[in-house]
């Protein structure tokens, strides 16, 4: 059996239910980025030499990564409850298609994803560069392009200023 399209505006979330779900988010991140850095250092301290320069190096630079993701993430959901500790304010919403935390989120992914395919190969690192890359995307695409190609808008002309304008011509002519 299909399911047909709800009819009707879509309900909206409470407070409470996003206070719960960025929990829920934050926990799921929190548990990626442990499980993926415990995993690399696992494998590296046992079948590879963790304490060289690149390795320590690539490390530093995934947990830094993780860290201002993770701490992004949760400076942006911090939630704000009153005396009754009642929720005033669930913070943004982590789940909403299209916001920041979407992209804070796949940077969270690419990071871990990066860190446990290096251990195949180290120029899977390279994917880290993705990052930037996309950036610089998003940056060329809601900044730059349509500032270089907006059109040329022309001054708008007050009716009056137009219509003194075209005696003038008028005249002239005659």
């Amino acid at each position: 059996m299909s399911e047909c399209p709800k009819k009707g505006k879509e309900g909206t979330k409470g407070q409470k239910q996003i206070v719960e779900e960025n929990n829920e988010t934050l926990k799921f991140y929190r548990l990626m980025v442990l499980g993926s850095n415990a995993i690399f250092i696992a494998v590296t301290l046992i079948f590879f030499d963790l304490f060289s320069f690149f390795n320590v190096a690539m490390l530093v630079m995934t947990l830094a990564t993780h860290f201002a993701c993770l701490y992004f993430m949760g400076y942006m959901a911090r939630a704000t409850f009153n005396d009754k500790n009642q929720v005033v304010d669930a913070g943004v919403d982590l789940n909403m298609e299209g916001g920041i935390a979407e992209h804070v989120k796949d940077m969270v992914i690419l990071t871990s994803g990066t860190q446990l395919l290096a251990l195949i190969s180290n120029y899977f690192w390279l994917l880290m560069l993705l990052a930037p890359g996309r950036g610089m995307f998003f940056l060329w695409k809601n900044v730059l392009a349509p500032y270089f190609f907006q059109p040329a808008t022309e001054p708008e002309v007050d009716e009056k200023k137009q219509k003194k304008m075209e005696r003038k011509m008028r005249r002239a002519q005659h």
